[in-house]
């Protein structure tokens, strides 16, 4: 459950120093909802969303879902201009109730059954995508309803998750699949990649692009359609601990490269992490502790089983700060509570000295954190509180 409030703007989601006006607000919280707790601005996605809409002036935004898929983030973006990029039936079911209009939408998941595609198509996207023969025949009895987009393989081992080692095919088998769609009957709309996550070299996109837009003029060259589109995926990088370069900076050799398809190409990308990361931060009670080989254990009520599952499944290292400021510092251990001795959130770290009840604060905990929780061992998962979200009722429950 998640109420809705309206404050100022969380200015320090993404450092380990927080403002007395930001302490107050969560203890405050805390106090009208107990721990743990997941703190979500809109302020903040609308901030990104934009900055990343400034930096790619001739690309079309399609929020990625995935990361976090919460109503209000939905809602928020849609306020905003944005589309949407889904991958699954809940997906889409998500975005109908909503009120997301589908022609907003694309669904680029590679791999779908026959009931995604129809639940798909039921709401009214129309635009997939393929890696695959075995892909491409399912869409024989939709021939007259979708438009496909080919997604290629570019490989990336510097990326926290390089997607590329599980969906997408070679230049080479994409211009076999869009012979064979022809062949079919099936419409090929474009191209479609993804770097990989939380990539840090831009050079990677450029690459990319040059390579589809190679494919592009061997589709013309073997007298096939000219394709209309290019999705570039996502993977756009946020400073977690690691600084990483401006996004404005980030993108100007991407929006150099995408200068050079022809004008007739549509561009879009389906950004996640970077519109969301910094939105949420963490907030979890001190429930235990014990001093083990020379370090203080501190036990959390909330931990990789839960809104931390990111550094589990998305390999993310969350900027943590305590609300107890003192300049004492000790060798110490964050634990989650489950009775798994997996669940631990950060080791060999120097803290001031904890009392049970104290809370320690997670930043940059908006992307794969509630979206990958679980209830393991009965810790229910942490609760969202949705700030800024602007509504005329601020108190208004929203689910």
């Amino acid at each position: 459950m998640a109420h809705s409030h309206s404050v100022l703007s969380f200015q320090s989601f993404t450092t380990q120093t927080l403002s007395a006006d930001e302490i107050q607000l969560i203890e405050s919280s805390v106090a009208q909802f107990g721990a743990p707790l997941l703190m979500l601005d809109c302020d903040s996605i609308r901030r990104q969303y934009h900055a990343l809409n400034d930096a790619l002036p001739n690309v079309t935004l399609h929020f990625a879902l995935k990361p976090l898929p919460h109503p209000v983030v939905v809602r928020t973006l849609l306020e905003e201009g944005a589309n949407f990029d889904l991958a699954t039936s809940g997906e889409v079911e998500l975005a109908a109730q909503e009120g997301v209009p589908a022609e907003r939408t694309i669904h680029t998941h590679p791999i779908k059954r026959d009931a995604d595609i129809r639940d798909a198509l039921a709401y009214g996207c129309r635009v997939f995508v393929v890696d695959n023969l075995n892909e491409l025949a399912k869409f024989k009895p939709y021939r007259d309803e979708v438009e496909l987009l080919v997604r290629l393989s570019f490989r990336n081992a510097e990326a926290f998750a390089d997607l590329s080692k599980k969906f997408g095919c070679s230049p080479e088998q994409a211009l076999t699949i869009i012979e064979t769609a022809q062949a079919w009957n099936i419409h090929i709309k474009g191209l479609s990649f993804h770097v990989g996550s939380q990539t840090i070299h831009p050079q990677k996109y450029v690459d990319a692009i040059r390579t589809c837009k190679e494919v592009m003029e061997q589709v013309v060259e073997r007298g096939l359609p000219a394709l209309s589109t290019l999705d570039i995926g996502g993977g756009f990088p946020v400073t977690y601990t690691r600084q990483v370069m401006p996004i404005e900076q980030f993108c100007v050799p991407i929006n150099e490269a995408l200068n050079e398809l022809p004008e007739t190409v549509q561009v879009l990308a389906e950004p996640g992490r970077f519109i969301v990361a910094q939105a949420m931060m963490s907030v979890a009670s001190v429930m235990g502790q014990a001093e083990r080989e020379g370090q203080m254990w501190y036990y959390l009520d909330d931990g990789i089983y839960g809104s931390f599952s990111g550094l589990m499944f998305d390999d993310a290292q969350y900027p943590l700060v305590t609300l107890k400021q003192d300049d004492e510092l000790f060798p110490s251990v964050l634990a989650g509570p489950t009775c798994d001795s997996i669940d631990v959130i950060a080791e060999d770290i120097m803290l001031p000295r904890l009392e049970n009840g104290d809370l320690v604060v997670g930043c940059m905990m908006g992307a794969y954190t509630s979206a990958t929780a679980t209830d393991f061992n009965f810790f229910k998962r942490a609760q969202t509180i949705v700030f800024n979200e602007h509504m005329v009722n601020s108190e208004r429950l929203i689910g």
